[in-house]
């Protein structure tokens, strides 16, 4: 069994328990890793309290050079990161290596240059404003994208000064370890970088009560983001909290429909559907509705389910069983509440493994259940609409406010229907995601920001010294 990294070593969990890792491709368990306990929480977190005073003292350019080395280091890594991800996430190898992998090596560069670059001073009147970090970090995230994530908030937290105790997914625990061994080689100091492994409610709760964490980054659902804050909230914490969605893809009647079809399919099946900004529901004009649905039908054809390492897979496995049986729950719940199947659907494509049929839904009304609650899976609902107005209220109609897309004959109309999108980042015409670009949600989609400058902003608190 693995161990917890705690104070710049490898240490045995109080509980002397563990969580298996299972490959969802296969069934089979791949390996094991510490169910941490709170106690191996009170080490953690008391490491980084120690390690703070000296790593907030460096100069930035020299946490610059760490975060730059940790970087460089990933990619050279990163076929071997891809593969872990692959095997104990299930995303196609493809996928695993050019997003899972290279985009946050990319993040983590990018935080190196921030390091340096990034205003820490002005002036105000006879006031000088100064950013500090906001002290030990509480970073708890998901399975979906487990280095990703990770990176997304370790990488501005140390590039802020802040120290970080870290508590990955117990499903997809191991590019975490992967990550913790390369802040170890770089010469990381001894509890800037804790890793403890488990599960949510002993580790994840420990770490959010904790009055030694001054701050808490959670990303995941809804509902435990909740929890989360509301332990948090107990030690007047900061939180940030980057939680579900239900983005909509509104294709407004002079778009490209054929392109905005193809790229709305694409969006919501990507990661199998597993990706909290998936364009879930695609929000198409009365007049063009049957083109669309017959356009998405064949489209979701092409979406070949199978072995993450298999060159012609485009969908791999759902993260569990757990995750499987919840979407086969909601297409199932879709056709109860009378909406039409058209691809895809409940059958196991293959034999062995947590797989999902690739599946569209046409019929559907705004409130029901599946335009309405995050499935988390490849599953996607086409939506009419007859008026613009009625589509954006569609759009906007949901209780998340995480990302969207929106299509039309013109950048210039597109961007004016995007402006009235209650979310957080909008695709214009097939704008490509921006890892330099603010990204959260509005509404209950989450509080503040990741990645770019938006994203070292959280990291700081902000003193006054008045002249």
């Amino acid at each position: 069994m693995r161990q917890l990294y705690i104070g710049g070593a490898w240490t045995a969990s109080v509980s002397g328990e563990a969580v298996e890792v299972v490959n969802p491709a296969t069934e089979e368990i791949i390996d094991r890793v510490p169910a941490g306990a709170a106690g191996d929480v009170d080490a953690a977190v008391r490491a980084a309290g120690r390690a703070f005073p000296a790593w907030s003292a460096l100069p930035p350019a020299d946490r610059a050079k760490q975060l730059a080395a940790a970087a460089e280091l990933l990619k050279q890594r990163a076929d071997e990161v891809a593969r872990i991800i692959a095997t104990d996430m299930g995303s196609p190898f493809g996928f695993a290596l050019k997003v899972q992998t290279l985009m946050p090596a990319g993040v983590l560069a990018s935080y190196a240059q921030l390091a340096e670059s990034h205003p820490r001073e002005t002036r105000t009147g006879n006031s000088l404003v100064v950013k500090e970090p906001v002290g030990v970090v509480a970073a708890i995230t998901p399975w979906n994208y487990p280095l990703h994530q990770i990176v997304a908030k370790v990488a501005p937290a140390l590039a802020a000064g802040c120290t970080v105790v870290l508590k990955p997914s117990e499903v997809a625990p191991l590019a975490a370890y992967a990550l913790a061994d390369i802040l170890h080689e770089v010469g990381l100091p001894p509890g800037v970088f804790n890793l403890v492994s488990g599960r949510g409610p002993v580790v994840g709760e420990a770490m959010a009560a904790h009055p030694g964490v001054d701050l808490v980054s959670f990303t995941g659902s809804t509902t435990a983001g909740r929890r989360v804050a509301a332990l948090a909230a107990d030690g007047v914490k900061r939180v940030a909290l980057e939680l579900g969605g239900k983005s909509a893809n509104v294709i407004l009647p002079d778009a490209d429909l054929t392109a905005a079809v193809k790229a709305g399919v694409a969006n919501c099946f990507v990661n199998a559907g597993q990706t909290c900004s998936a364009w879930t529901r695609m929000i198409v004009h009365r007049d063009q509705y049957d083109e669309a649905v017959r356009l998405a039908v064949e489209a979701t054809a092409k979406y070949t389910v199978g072995d993450p390492f298999d060159e012609a897979t485009r969908v791999g496995p759902l993260v569990s069983a757990a995750q499987r049986d919840r979407v086969v729950r909601y297409i199932n719940r879709g056709q109860e509440e009378g909406a039409r199947l058209v691809a895809g659907g409940t059958e196991r494509p293959l034999p062995r493994g947590y797989y999902v049929e690739p599946t569209v839904f046409a019929a559907v009304e705004p409130g029901m259940t599946i335009e309405q609650e995050e499935i988390f899976g490849p599953v996607l609902s086409i939506i009419p609409y007859t008026t613009e107005d009625r589509a954006v209220e569609i759009a906007n109609g949901t209780p998340y406010g995480l990302a969207g897309a929106v299509w039309a004959g013109t950048e210039e109309r597109a961007v004016a229907l995007a402006r009235r999108l209650r979310t957080g980042q909008v695709a214009v015409n097939g704008g490509r995601f921006n890892p330099m670009a603010p990204f959260g949600g509005y509404k209950r989609s989450g509080i503040g920001r990741e990645l770019g400058e938006h994203g070292l902003e959280e990291f700081f608190e902000v003193k006054s010294l008045q002249l």
